[in-house]
């Protein structure tokens, strides 16, 4: 089981008797804290997501003791300038270990794979569609030409047969025209 739930601003993935590092919390070493502020809830298969929160559930966790994390170091330079400048950083962190995760009042959304769609109940998936109105105004059709496909495979003759071939049929501009043209002017 973890929950993913926001502490002081960030987002964290958390689980029982895990450890983390949050920034500094104005609460006691020792003492218990209690974060209401749930995303998301995974029980086994059950995922429960918030909308933003999920209600009724939170992360108990023990304040474990306050430290600071490692230092950054901050260089900044301008060449040829004279300019540099040298800082330090150390963020004061909280460690906390997470004591349990509830989810009291946590209303279950199972978030699935959709299953792929059968014939049989694609049939019934399907809307019912109405009828369109019929306009009364015609569209102008031109008829599709037919593309009559050589029974001869073009590709297997010479570049002076195709030659012949186009002048017969009267293709212009076929002397300065390569093989593969002359064959898309003849299958046309």
């Amino acid at each position: 089981m973890y929950a993913i739930v926001e502490i002081a601003g960030q987002q964290f993935k958390v689980a029982k008797d895990q450890k983390v590092y949050v920034h500094r919390l104005q609460e006691e070493e020792g003492k218990k804290v209690s974060f209401h502020n749930v995303l998301l809830l995974e029980e086994g298969k059950n995922i429960t997501v918030g909308a933003p929160a999920i209600d009724g559930a939170s992360v108990e966790a023990k304040v474990v003791k306050h430290l600071k994390g490692d230092k950054v170091i901050v260089f900044k330079k301008k060449r040829r300038k004279g300019y540099q400048k040298k800082n330090g950083h150390r963020q004061y962190l909280t460690e906390l270990m997470i004591e349990g995760i509830v989810a009291k009042g946590a209303k279950k959304t199972a978030v699935s794979k959709p299953k792929a769609a059968t014939p049989k109940a694609a049939a019934t998936d399907k809307k019912v569609s109405t009828p369109k109105k019929e306009t009364t105004t015609a569209k102008k059709t031109t008829p599709k030409k037919a593309v009559a496909k050589p029974a001869e495979n073009l590709s297997a003759k010479t570049v002076a047969e195709l030659k012949e071939m186009a002048k017969a049929k009267g293709i212009t501009g076929i002397s300065s025209m390569k093989k593969a043209d002359l064959i898309k002017a003849l299958s046309k």
